[in-house]
């Protein structure tokens, strides 16, 4: 599940248009972060969006995949990815409608 980093930095270059995007590189992976929440995964170099109505509905025709064996299926972005303006409004639409992190518990 190893990530090009190029691939990485070209997707967060998409989106940096006025958005708080930022990366995080974890068990083979990477999460995308907008606003503090995750909002996509690269894996294996394809671009993962988190499903979420508001998503579904921007897409249209959606193509979902697990991004790795055992996950839950999210939609996968393939040609899309080189429209910067339609990849940013899906990831702040795809934000907006996500939950708001759990705290995380103080280590004793």
């Amino acid at each position: 599940m190893a990530n090009d980093q190029d691939f990485v930095d070209f997707v967060i270059d998409q989106v940096q248009n006025g958005c708080d995007v930022s990366y995080r590189h974890m068990f083979g992976g990477t999460s995308l972060y907008l606003n503090g929440k995750v909002v996509a995964l690269i894996c294996d170099n394809r671009l993962f969006v988190k499903p979420t109505e508001a998503g579904r509905t921007y897409i249209g025709m959606v193509v979902e995949a697990p991004p790795y064996p055992g996950a839950k299926n999210s939609f996968l972005i393939e040609d899309e990815i080189e429209d910067a303006e339609w990849l940013t409004e899906l990831f702040v639409l795809t934000e907006r409608e996500l939950p708001a992190p759990k705290p995380k518990k103080k280590r004793k």
